[in-house]
């Protein structure tokens, strides 16, 4: 029998490891639909609305680990970027727990987080100091950003002059130099050249060594197999599995064939 003290100090030190704990993770958004397409919906729109219950994530339950980095994948709508967007505290959950431990930069979708009347520059400072840093820290890191994102002719230009591959720059740039202990990507690096892309990557492999954390979205098979130890499989809302990425891509990718 393990003594009681001993038994704590175990649970301390699995608890201290933690980095993202769902448990019976749940969300629900709800659709309201108007009856507008002709002019007797639009005379009849003070009628109550029909509401849609639309089920994201319905009871998902994973621990990942701190040093991790697990794949998400899934088909469109399975849930994917509505778990990143719980983690990165953009939606709440409806129900469930989650736990989160540390700095989180979210890398979520092109130019969410920027705002497009500012520059490049301003947009620098407005999200690092939404992702925890000091305007003098900030500025200690606008050269790396600048120069990492290779945007230096076009720093002071409005963000909505910026092709999507500009946004994914900036944004990769800006969450690669906050000093976050999780990072969450959903999809970007689909976006940009090639030369970039794996500048992004060699940017990932870093912070693997450094014992950091990485949630990758992505439906690029290889690419998470390339980044990821270990995969999470979403369908529908559902967890389907949890586990080693080639035995996690493998039973997906039978899956989709037979559909």
């Amino acid at each position: 029998m393990v003594p009681t003290s001993d038994r704590s100090r175990m649970a301390t030190e699995a608890r201290a490891s933690v980095a993202i704990r769902a448990e019976n993770l749940t969300k629900e958004f709800k659709l309201a639909h108007h009856a507008y397409a002709s002019l007797k919906g639009l005379l009849l729109s003070f009628l109550p609305k029909r509401v849609e219950h639309l089920v994201a994530l319905k009871q998902v339950s994973f621990t990942i680990h701190k040093g991790e980095t697990v794949g998400v994948i899934g088909q469109n709508g399975s849930g994917k970027s509505t778990l990143l967007g719980i983690i990165a505290r953009v939606y709440r959950p409806t129900s469930g727990e989650l736990e989160v431990n540390g700095r989180v930069a979210p890398l979520l979708e092109l130019g969410a987080g920027f705002h497009p009347d500012l520059t490049g520059l301003e947009n620098i400072y407005f999200n690092g100091v939404i992702l925890g840093l000091s305007r003098k820290q900030v500025a200690e890191r606008i050269e790396a950003i600048v120069q990492f994102a290779e945007l230096e002719g076009y720093i002071d230009a409005p963000i909505r002059t910026y092709s999507s591959g500009m946004l994914m720059r900036l944004g990769f740039a800006i969450a690669a130099h906050v000093d976050a202990d999780i990072l969450l990507v959903d999809e970007v690096l689909a976006v940009g050249d090639a030369r970039f892309q794996q500048k992004c990557y060699d940017k990932i492999q870093q912070f693997q060594r450094e014992g950091r954390t990485i949630l990758f979205v992505s439906h690029d098979m290889e690419a998470i197999q390339q980044v990821a130890q270990r995969a999470l499989w979403l369908d529908k809302g559902v967890l389907r599995a949890d586990g080693d990425t080639s035995s996690v891509v493998r039973d997906y990718l039978r899956s989709v064939q037979e559909t």
